[in-house]
């Protein structure tokens, strides 16, 4: 359930991480207390929450190509304290009385664009800190501990800012934020699992662009992503709704039904991490089971039901979070990791200021229960369409690693040449890349890539040209191989690796 955790720098990574999301949901919960009491308009507090997701909508596969050009540790360490910073600066200026609503609004679209970047390097770099077996895990803890900090985070801002005031939730966070670069100082780098970064070229946004579309791996998810965050993935403003006008109650209300969906998702978090590697069809299973749990919570007749249906909710959240991150991680190449995962951000965060909007208008208009309904439909529908299509890619992956098996059992190597095949003795990368750099220099080469020699006895071989002459001697061989040590830090930065066989007789 926790292997991912026995990995020393994903282990230092997630503790800081944990830490300086709880902030996070502390600064978030002050900063909605603090924009209702300068503005008392819902509608100011939608807007200053659009503002700090629109830079993500705009900017997002910027910010994914800038991730896999650059070394995400260091990125990393660049946005994290540029995010403290901007937690500072709410602390000073809250404590100080002189914020105003349009310092919130330039502080949220700094954090933004902070996050333009933060967000595909921090997703990114998970597939560097531990092997391809692990990441599933590690994808599925990283959830886990987000809505573990949704829990407590919000509960200690609640309390925090009803006891010692706002500007101390904003300073906890700007402290926060100091574990993870503690984390990021303590780790190994000898032990990290890098990418290849990519070379700055024109067009690399668009080339981006274009491997999605061509990928139906990446492109099938994402899509289901980005329907289902824009109106599924608003409960933020669908909760408030069903609290107040279905069952008549106010922010403690809300505050329960919020904890409860908290508390389905870290279980489903949990569970998930216990599973190995998900098939791809396994996110329409989870979409379709979400939806099923959303619109059991928008028919639910009375509050306790209502929250019995909430921690299925919540538990499917997570589940399908985690399987689409994952299934995302593992379909990427590394030189496109990064900005694949700016277009998950793009497509599950920033369609917040595109579906929050709709989702209250619906509510507004039609009911409260409809804005769940409306993403409980949408989450069904895209589960049952995309079904078909993710079933036959898992056959096609089923069927290419059957392949891959078959190949590594043929005998293709004469006795006298001394390869010991590496864990890729199928040909295949663990994460199904076969042009990662890392699988160059940390494992021994691929039998069947190197030119043929058939040993027909202890002094007599045969090429693929014909027999050799027994008379002359032996063959002897020689394999060479063009690459560099197996320290990440000595092996060279090209793509491929080179081998040769020399095949001479004496005399």
């Amino acid at each position: 359930m926790i292997t991912s955790l026995r990995q020393r720098n994903y282990r230092l990574y997630f503790f800081g991480q944990l830490v300086s999301v709880i902030g996070t949901w502390m600064q978030t919960v002050a900063q909605s207390f603090l924009v209702l009491g300068l503005t008392h308009s819902g509608t100011q507090l939608g807007l200053t929450t659009a503002a700090r997701f629109a830079p993500m909508l705009v900017f997002g596969p910027a910010g994914g190509l800038f991730a896999d050009r650059m070394d995400k540790q260091r990125v990393l360490y660049v946005t994290q304290t540029l995010a403290g910073l901007v937690a500072a600066a709410f602390a000073v200026l809250t404590a100080a009385h002189v914020m105003t609503l349009w310092l919130v609004y330039l502080l949220a679209m700094l954090l933004g664009f902070v996050n333009v970047f933060d967000n595909p390097a921090r997703q990114s770099f998970i597939s560097e800190m531990v092997p391809a077996a692990d990441l599933p895990n590690a994808v599925t803890l990283n959830s886990v501990s987000m809505n573990i900090a949704r829990v407590f985070g919000g509960a200690l801002g609640g309390t925090i800012a009803a006891a010692l005031g706002l500007a101390v939730c904003f300073g906890v966070n700007a402290i926060s934020f100091g574990a993870v670069l503690v984390s990021l100082a303590a780790m190994r780098r000898d032990e990290l699992f890098p990418a290849r970064r990519v070379r700055r070229e024109r067009g690399q946004i668009r080339a981006g662009l274009r491997y999605v579309r061509n990928t139906p791996e990446l492109l099938i998810p994402l899509v289901m992503i980005a329907v289902i965050g824009t109106l599924a993935w608003e409960f933020a403003v669908s909760l408030p709704l069903m609290a107040s006008k279905v069952f008549h109650g106010g922010a403690a209300a809300y505050g329960v039904m919020a904890s409860v969906m908290g508390v389905g998702a870290v279980a489903g978090g949990l569970v998930s991490a216990g599973r190995p590697r998900p098939r791809t069809r396994a996110l329409c299973l989870a979409a379709i089971g979400w939806g099923v749990a959303i619109l059991a919570a928008a028919a639910a007749p009375d509050m306790p039901l209502e929250l019995a249906a909430l921690l299925f909710v919540g538990y499917g959240s997570i589940t399908f979070n985690s399987f689409a991150k994952t299934a995302l991680q593992l379909a990427a190449k590394p030189t496109m990791r990064g900005r694949v995962m700016a277009l998950w951000a793009l497509a599950w965060l920033g369609s917040t200021p595109v579906g929050g909007p709709i989702v209250g208008w619906t509510g507004e208009v039609a009911g409260a229960r409809w804005s769940l309904v409306i993403g409980g439909l949408a989450a069904l529908a895209c589960g049952l369409l995309a079904l078909p299509a993710l079933t036959r890619i898992d056959a096609r992956r089923s069927l290419t690693l059957a392949a891959g098996s078959a190949d590594a059992r043929q005998p293709d190597t004469v006795a006298d040449l001394a390869v010991v095949p590496g864990p890729l003795a199928a040909g295949r990368h663990p994460a199904g890349e076969v042009d990662d750099d890392q699988a160059a220099a940390r494992v021994g080469p691929r039998v069947a890539d190197v030119a043929p020699v058939v040993a027909e006895g202890p002094r007599a071989g045969q090429l693929p040209g014909g027999p050799a002459d027994a008379s002359r001697g032996p063959i002897s061989t020689r394999l060479s191989r063009t690459y560099g040590g197996s320290s990440p830090k000595t092996r060279p930065r090209h793509r491929h690796c080179e081998f040769s066989v020399t095949v001479s007789s004496p005399g």
